[in-house]
């Protein structure tokens, strides 16, 4: 190889080098350049093809332009002979248009080597946006480690990929109280790229829940092989973590595995994230259970589970009163965050709040059979209770008829309640029935919408859920995203009906089967703490049960399609501002035995059977 080859690939590397680009990138913007460069010079139009390579061995320049194939050559720049159009291409005629080669006998001028200089230069701040836009985009969802370029109150400028690459840490995205100083290694979560004006805009994060998952992933071996797995993570950055994780495998303790000896592995996440306190919980398909360590270190004694179908679900929680500042946390933190882990909104009530509570109400109707089942237990809890009030010295046996006393009662409430919404639970059911039964397998993340959605819909757990509570309540969906942007439940919708494309089994009727056998109301998997009561304690009496089925209503209208010309602003809106909901009802189908839904389209007022 010659000396000016080896100085032409060294340059070409130096520049792919330096840029991070690949030669080939490099050659391609040389080509291009010299193809603006020729037709500056030349004048040509852009309708003649001009093409240019560089020569891999030599390192030179070679154009190739379109010329015609003439008699006699008037002009060099667009014609050729039959002679000259033959050395290139042998089949050439009269009239073709073939490529030929032109050599560069000078110096291309000055107004057309800055237009070669604009194009290289052009060409290769293009091509670095792509590889950064590629290589990023890549790793959204990663945590990556970057050098702090500029701090100020509200926004950090990052550097990475040895300071060629700038990332952007928002003020919403520092953890609280955290100082970052110029020239420090950090690492932060990758939330999205992109495409800006000029460069990339890479956004970060180190508030992101997922970077607390990817931190414990990159230093729980156990995590990164699939022994462990993380079931949920809480997290209010820079203050405290709690995360739910369990073990695939027999024989491993998950909490030990990320933990590790002597707290080494989640002391290494915990200066991290600037000694982000971080609790790791087994996780427990037992909603009890998992309550109950969710509220560590506090220890509770019982847990009632409350399912209501309207109002969500809410978990009663009794500790003991020395246990109830622990269990709340300050400002409500331990409570707040074992509600976000667990999906259930906890009610805690210290041991004397429940048993002052339940003698408060232990004369009303509604405990009336419970007292006169039970004299004894209620007698005796008086009696401790007023002890305890006076200031007297409570023995430990009589702590514990006091937390059977709270316990009793207020699973004699639970079954009361779980009584008195049968008959709702019953058009629930129907309702269920006619919804995809496998909707309700698929969970809330599969849903293609922004993580804060999918994080606020998480207590409805699965698509079915969601499905079913715009038919019965869709309150509720509002209620869960009352603190997201504005339009959340439209773009909730989107991805419900994306969902549905994706799986047209989704949109199928239910099988005649599935309708017939609808899905039954069970009660949460922990049975309440009480004594079973005999049908003689049924606060319902069958002609009461008689009377509320009567009155149950067969129509039930859950959208109403508003045509109201009093509210329309003439271009097919509304001067509301709401947009127009197609027309849906649920009714009692006869011929089906069952509660099917109905719509009535646009193509007028007739309703049309379309059983979801």
């Amino acid at each position: 190889m010659r000396d000016e080859e080896i100085r032409f690939d060294k340059a070409f590397q130096e520049i792919a080098d330096s840029r991070a680009l690949p030669p080939q990138i490099v050659r391609e913007a040389l080509s291009e350049a010299l193809v603006s460069a020729y037709r500056k010079e030349t004048g040509a139009s852009k309708a003649q093809i001009i093409e240019a390579e560089v020569d891999n061995k030599l390192g030179r320049p070679r154009i190739y332009v379109e010329k015609e194939v003439v008699e006699e050559v008037f002009s060099s720049l667009t014609e050729v002979s039959l002679e000259d159009a033959r050395f290139f291409n042998p089949e050439a005629q009269y009239g073709d248009l073939v490529m030929v080669r032109v050599e560069i006998t000078r110096q291309f001028g000055r107004i057309a080597a800055q237009s070669a200089k604009q194009t290289i230069l052009q060409k290769i701040r293009n091509a670095e946006r792509e590889t950064v836009f590629a290589e990023f985009d890549a790793k959204v969802g990663e945590v990556v480690t970057a050098v702090v370029q500029n701090a100020n109150p509200n926004r950090v400028t990052l550097t990475m990929n040895n300071n060629r690459v700038e990332a952007m840490l928002r003020k919403q995205d520092q953890i609280p109280g955290e100082k970052l100083m110029v020239g420090q290694k950090v690492r932060v979560y990758i939330v999205e790229v992109k495409r800006g004006t000029k460069n990339p805009e890479i956004v970060v994060s180190r508030t992101h829940r997922n970077m607390l998952k990817r931190l414990l992933e990159y230093e729980v071996p156990e995590i990164q092989n699939g022994q462990v797995e993380i079931k949920n993570i809480a997290r209010e950055p820079g203050h405290r973590s709690k995360v739910a994780v369990i073990a695939l495998m027999d024989n491993i303790d998950p909490v030990g595995a990320c933990v590790g000896q002597k707290g080494v592995r989640i002391q290494t996440i915990v200066r991290e994230l600037s000694n982000e306190k971080i609790d790791v919980i087994e996780w427990s398909n037992n909603h009890e259970e998992f309550i109950k360590k969710a509220l560590n270190p506090a220890n509770a004694k019982a847990v009632f589970l409350d399912d209501d179908p309207d109002n969500g679900r809410t978990a009663i929680v009794i500790v003991p009163d020395e246990n109830l500042s622990q269990a709340i946390g300050r400002e409500g933190q331990n409570a707040r965050l074992a509600a976000k882990l667990t999906h259930w909104r906890i009610d805690i009530k210290s041991l004397s709040d429940a048993v002052s509570d339940a003698l408060s109400k232990i004369d009303a109707p509604e405990l009336a059979p419970f007292a006169q089942r039970f004299p004894n237990l209620v007698a005796d809890a008086k009696r401790i209770y007023e002890k305890r009030s006076a200031g007297m010295t409570t023995q430990p046996e009589e702590f514990t008829v006091l937390e059977r006393f709270a316990e009793q009662v207020e699973g004699y409430l639970l079954q009361q309640r779980v009584q008195a919404r049968q008959a709702r639970m019953a058009e629930i059911d129907a309702l269920r029935a006619t919804l995809p039964q496998h909707a309700f397998q698929i969970p809330v993340d599969r849903l293609k919408m922004p993580e804060p959605l999918v994080e606020a819909l998480q207590p409805l757990e699965n698509v079915g859920e969601i499905l079913l509570r715009f038919l019965i309540d869709e309150k509720r969906i509002h209620r869960l995203l009352h603190n997201q942007p504005e339009g959340s439940v439209e773009i909730l919708q989107i991805a419900l009906d994306a969902a549905v494309l994706e799986d047209p089994e989704l949109s199928a009727p239910p099988t005649v089967e599935a309708a017939a056998q609808p899905a039954a109301y069970t009660a949460p998997s922990s049975e309440p703490r009480f004594v079973p009561v005999d049908p003689a304690f049924d606060p319902l009496s069958a002609e009461e049960r008689r009377r509320r089925k009567e009155a149950r209503p067969e129509t039930v209208e859950v959208e109403v399609d508003e045509d109201d010309d009093s509210v329309s602003d003439g271009k097919g809106g509304r001067k509301d501002g709401k947009k127009k909901k197609k027309g849906r009802t649920i009714e009692y189908d006869e011929d089906r035995g069952q509660m099917v839904v109905r719509r009535q389209h646009k193509r007028g007022n007739d309703w049309t059977d379309e059983f979801e």
